[in-house]
């Protein structure tokens, strides 16, 4: 059996890579396609394989302006040819999904999210705000020939995997699609509490010092969790790059920090010594807060979207009711009152490991190979 696996982008290591990476081990043999792809920027099991790139590759400065070719990406990954593939799986959260496959092939789409800037979220991306009034405009009807053309073609997925409920509604929603729940992999062995000789060298804090570790992107909501650390007068250190960077330097200062980007030995060091992790942001389904639970820390996490699968209010983290100021503030200050077990949040966490995701996904590769042809769930 031959397997294809595609992928949107490869320009990092975030939720969608780690999954793309047990994938890669589970088929060590399958040919890997991509969009674009930056060489060094993702983990060894993937940068050993030979990657299938576009033609988007070959445009001016591709690898720092490839969200630029938007317009693009459907013709791109139309050219694929996975006519010689029997089994191709796509991780999509913008036009992976929509790659082209032939009558015998089956094709399983592990949806990250339907893609969020053609759909709900124009105006976190491309909002007056963001890009001025005429750019607004103008992108406007480019992404909304972009939604239409995601919609057309659900279909050529034969079953579509959710990373999280949240996500399982928005492809109920825009593609009229049912789908099955498996959540991302977590490493819960490597993400662990530190021993108790290592525990012991851990500072004492004079305040209450939280934790983003995120990519700075509009939609994530970095400067909501600093100016309500500042509000809440604890501590908060930033972990990340992105195009939000220079606009977030300016809200640094007293207590808050922006640190670039970290190694994972740095950022699970920083996951045991925070007093919890902030989630600002509506995400779909938040790879962070299971990491700093499989550390035995809790989460601060906006009420909405993949954290309601991931963190229990008042047991494993705190739900923030509505992305304020004053809410996330107040939610801070609670999450700093209370005594939190960790052995009860690291075994919460335990539920999203790695071993747990290759089972589910041997068992569904298995049962979609099996099915009738062209059968469709």
């Amino acid at each position: 059996m031959r397997v294809a696996l595609v992928h949107d982008w490869l320009t990092g290591m975030r939720g969608g890579e780690k999954a793309l990476e047990v994938f890669c081990e589970l088929y060590p043999d399958a040919d890997l396609f991509t969009l674009v792809h930056i060489p060094g920027t993702t983990s060894p099991v993937i940068e050993a394989r030979t990657v299938r790139r576009s033609a988007i590759q070959l445009l001016p400065f591709a690898g720092r302006l490839y969200r630029e070719y938007l317009p693009l990406f459907p013709i791109a990954v139309e050219q694929f040819d996975l006519d010689a593939y029997d089994l191709v799986i796509s991780t999509s959260h913008c036009a992976a999904k929509s790659v082209v496959v032939t009558g015998r092939a089956r094709h399983l789409c592990y949806c990250l999210t339907p893609m969020r800037y053609a759909w709900d979220q124009f105006d976190a991306y491309f909002g007056p705000d963001r890009v001025g009034t005429v750019a607004s405009a103008l992108l406007r009807p480019m992404l909304a020939g972009l939604a239409r053309w995601d919609r057309a073609t659900a279909g050529r997925v034969h079953r579509y995997l959710a990373i999280s409920q949240y996500v399982a509604r928005r492809i109920a929603l825009y593609y009229n699609r049912e789908s099955t729940l498996v959540y991302p992999p977590v490493d819960t062995e490597f993400y662990a509490p530190a021993s108790n000789e290592a525990a012991e060298d851990v500072p004492q804090l004079d305040r209450p010092h939280f934790l983003v570790v995120s990519a700075l992107v509009p939609y994530k909501r970095v400067d909501l969790a600093m100016m309500a650390a500042r509000r809440a007068g604890v501590a908060l250190t930033v972990v990340g790059n992105g195009p939000e960077r220079a606009r977030l330097e300016a809200l640094t200062g007293d207590g808050v920090e922006l640190l670039g980007w970290r190694s994972d030995e740095e950022i699970r060091d920083l996951y045991r010594r925070s007093t919890a992790a902030i989630l600002p942001g509506e995400e779909d389904f938040g790879i962070v807060p299971v990491e700093a639970q499989a550390c035995g820390r809790p989460v601060v996490a906006l009420g909405r979207g993949g954290a309601l699968d991931t963190v229990i209010d008042g047991d494993t983290g705190v739900l923030v009711p509505d992305p304020s100021v004053d809410s996330l503030a107040d939610s801070l200050t609670r999450a700093a009152s209370i005594t939190w077990n960790p052995a009860r949040i690291r075994a919460h966490a335990q539920r999203f490991s790695r071993e747990r995701f290759v089972t589910e996904i041997r068992h569904i590769v298995d049962e979609t190979l099996n099915a009738p042809a062209g059968q469709q769930w």
